[in-house]
């Protein structure tokens, strides 16, 4: 029988908490504090502090090794897993810069997923550190899927107010659950059963979480081609349910035969055909679609079968669904235009998504920050100089208080404007209605009940949510309710 080695008791607290930082979501405050920990001092976050843990464990691992290697598998109980994670964790730390150029990479090329060229390297080091062949490609898999995730969510959201720290922790975790322990024994496989639900005013940025969520989704190695079994460009579909006609979104969704209709002139495949087992659907505006679709739809989540029109024949889908709208789930059940059964199969992980006033109000940078990444998208790169006209602009033609009732939409093309005329002057009630509710209060000609109705509608525009609203003010949710179908009578008169 082998010698089993066991760790001391410094040993096992430093790997105890090397196990929790492994698993803990990189967006939560927690992330940061275990970083600290491992680190033995405090480092500007980011390569420093990063390279520091590496340093650290690198030293824990040494004194555990035997004969020059980590073998995790002569330890037993704890010992065994805490050692076996440290190492996957070094690993891990190998290939992350190698793993964001071959994403880099990806993201120029076409859909022909790229070769891998370090990962005859990575596979070896994996298998010298006594993991199989199958557990070796399997944990290759999920380096790519963690640099991804962290690729997608921390580059693709841009700022760092407290609602967008929010949002990229619910991100995160919609893709390795709240137990990523349990996501690493068996829910990678599984993921396609939870579906993700986008809430947020139009122009908020719901396709870009979307696609931060369905970019991110575990794929296979290919270890005789060399490359991923398909390219994460390729297997996020997304379709705006509310630009097809009633008479169309079926064969948008589903396909549809050839004769199936007048103008069916061929054999057509929707979106839910074209999806790969490894990918995902990204269906917006789902709020706006008809009671029978709602059923359907419901079906291909329940029973993962799906029929064309036309034809009889049962196609299988194996992808993940995240849907997303602009329309208050509460109004749009409390009136009949959406299916409870449906909501509820859609509602186990609704994430909201913050207003650019939100992020605003939450960190003054915030405007600074997304103007300086969409001059910079704009013009091909960093232009301080260009970015400190178009922030005078906007200060001077709209102003610090401005609402941006479009969000970051309205606010690129505010951009383009600028660069356009020199000159933003706003849309829509950016401010309007605050500051005619202020002008009604200082004429003193608006009620009690009147301003209770209308600072009501104000925060439930923000928050989009009767609870959050009723939270906020200390009112009862119905007399919440109450208070803002008040408002939009009042509006409607």
């Amino acid at each position: 029988m082998r010698n089993q080695y066991r760790l001391d008791q410094k040993e096992r607290k430093i790997f105890r908490v090397l196990a929790e930082s492994a698993f803990a979501n990189p967006f939560d405050a927690r992330s940061l504090q275990l970083m600290y920990k491992l680190a033995g001092d405090r480092y500007p976050a980011g390569d420093i502090l990063a390279g520091k843990v590496f340093a650290r464990v690198t030293k824990y691992l040494d004194r555990v090794s035997q004969d020059g290697r980590i073998k995790w598998y002569r330890f037993a109980g704890e010992d065994r897993d805490l050692v076996r994670i440290a190492t996957l964790r070094q690993i891990y730390h190998h290939c992350c810069v190698k793993f964001d150029d071959l994403i880099r990479l990806q993201v120029q090329t076409d859909h022909t997923p790229c070769h891998v060229p370090f990962a005859g390297d990575i596979l070896r080091l994996l298998r010298q550190s006594g993991f199989s062949a199958e557990d070796s490609l399997l944990y290759f898999g999920f380096y790519y899927q963690l640099r991804r995730a962290w690729y997608f969510i921390n580059q693709g959201l841009i700022g760092q107010s407290k609602p967008m720290e929010k949002l990229r922790s619910r991100l995160w975790a919609s893709v390795f659950t709240s137990y990523p322990d349990w996501y690493e024994k068996t829910l990678w496989s599984r993921m396609e059963d939870f579906s993700t639900f986008l809430i947020g005013e139009t122009g908020t940025g719901k396709g870009t979480a979307a696609a931060a969520i369905g970019r991110s989704g575990f794929i296979p190695f290919d270890e005789n081609k060399g490359c991923f079994a398909e390219s994460f460009t390729h297997n996020f579909i997304e379709i705006n349910l509310s630009q097809f006609p009633e008479s169309l979104i079926e064969s948008e969704l589903f396909g549809h035969k050839k004769g199936a209709f007048t103008g069916a002139v061929d054999n057509h495949q929707g979106v839910f055909a074209l999806c790969s087992p490894h990918g995902s659907i990204f269906l917006d505006e789902i709020g706006d679609v008809s009671i029978p679709v709602q059923i359907k739809l419901l079906k291909v989540l329940e029973e993962r079968r799906f029929s064309p029109v036309g034809d009889h024949a049962k196609l299988y889908f194996h992808g993940r669904v995240v849907t997303a709208t602009n329309r208050s789930l509460e109004q749009l059940r409390e009136e009949g235009r959406f299916r409870e059964d449906f909501y509820y199969r859609l509602c186990s992980n609704v994430v909201p998504v913050p207003t650019l006033r939100e992020q605003i109000s939450s960190d003054e940078k915030t405007l600074s920050a997304l103007l300086a990444h969409t001059v910079g998208k704009i013009v091909g790169g960093p232009a301080p100089d260009l970015l400190q006209t178009v922030l005078e602009v906007i200060t001077k033609d709209v102003g610090p208080g401005y609402r941006w009732p479009g969000n970051v939409r309205e606010l690129e093309q505010a951009v383009r404007s600028i660069l356009i005329t020199r000159h933003y002057h706003g849309t829509g009630d950016g401010g309007k209605e605050m500051d005619s509710l202020s002008g009604a209060m200082q004429n003193e000609s608006v009620s009690v009940g009147e301003l209770v109705s209308r600072y009501c509608m104000e925060l439930y525009k923000r928050h989009g949510t009767f609870e959050k609203v009723a939270a906020i003010t200390g009112l009862d949710p119905r007399t919440a309710k109450k208070h803002i179908r008040a408002a939009i009578r009042d509006r409607e008169k």
